[in-house]
């Protein structure tokens, strides 16, 4: 009897979209939490110093002991590291921007993402693009300038830096496409999770940081939710088109908003309800075209 599957593989790439994005949100609400502790807020490098160390450990304590695979190979795999290196340059250019501008511009900047990912994704990997999910890009991106709402943005050469951010994070996107499978995901961002300690490492030697025990339970958490992050988001890539999961990555902003509100006492303003409600049905437009060209049972 031949298995019939409730979801398409393209419905399974937008929920595994959805799932990363709500794990990158759990994780930034953690981080953010330590540094608003520490009142130091370039002592951020510091965090994700640490935090690497645990997701690295939990990666490579599962690739020996679950998979049982050979890591010394995985060291071998060159195309791990191209992947691993364009998440790098997308930090360096992330942060740089985080210090040099304000949060709202740099976050509205990089929300660019989808619009490259859709763009690249038909120019280089041939994937059809309708206008109908042209438009869930667009109207996604207007609900992202509502919540950030930048005031007075004008010309500034240093927007070069998200920009340039979100470029390296759709090109990750793109070298993650050719390389991945339904197998290696774990080698994947092994290698990409020790790249990115490394260079977070080397910056933390600048910035001071006082670390305290309490902060371990928000570290340890944060870790781990950024390793369910990685995973699907690398899982998402290799099940459905990268076009069709592009809208999907705004969530992240949505789930950011409600964690924000439970663990930062942060209260939303009414730009960012109305916001999130755009986003949300720019993401729901997507599901729904799906579902209407059958490829949701």
């Amino acid at each position: 009897m031949k298995r019939k599957y409730i979801f398409s593989t393209g419905a399974i790439g937008i929920i595994f979209m959805m799932i990363g994005q709500l794990s990158f949100a759990v994780n930034d609400t953690l981080v953010k939490a330590i540094v608003l502790d520490n009142t130091n807020n370039l002592s951020v490098i510091n965090v994700i110093f640490l935090r690497g160390l645990l997701s690295t450990s939990f990666i490579f304590i599962y690739l020996k002991f679950y998979e049982k695979k050979n890591i010394l190979n995985i060291f071998k795999i060159k195309n791990y590291y191209k992947r691993g290196i364009y998440e790098v340059l997308t930090a360096i250019c992330f942060f740089t921007g985080l210090i040099l501008l304000p949060v709202a511009e740099v976050y509205t900047l990089l929300m660019t993402n989808p619009f490259f990912v859709t763009i690249f994704a038909f120019l280089f990997l041939k994937e059809k693009v309708g206008i109908r999910r042209w438009a869930a890009v667009a109207v996604g991106f207007v609900g992202v300038i509502f919540v950030v709402s930048p005031q007075n943005i004008s010309f500034n050469f240093l927007y070069i830096f998200p920009i340039i951010a979100a470029i390296f994070l759709t090109i990750r996107d793109i070298t993650t496409k050719g390389i991945a499978t339904k197998t290696n995901s774990f080698e994947i961002i092994f290698i990409t999770s020790i790249l990115m300690t490394l260079f977070s490492g080397i910056g933390s030697l600048f910035f001071e940081f006082t670390f305290k025990i309490e902060y371990f339970p928000n570290l340890f958490i944060s870790s781990i939710f950024l390793t369910i992050a990685y995973i699907f988001s690398v899982l998402t890539i290799f099940y459905a088109p990268l076009s069709l999961t592009a809208s999907a990555r705004y969530s992240v902003i949505v789930f950011g908003i409600i964690f924000g509100y439970l663990i930062l006492n942060e209260t939303p303003s009414t730009n960012m309800i109305i916001g999130a409600s755009i986003i949300s049905l720019s993401g729901l437009f997507v599901i729904r075209r799906q579902k209407k060209l059958g490829k949701i049972d």
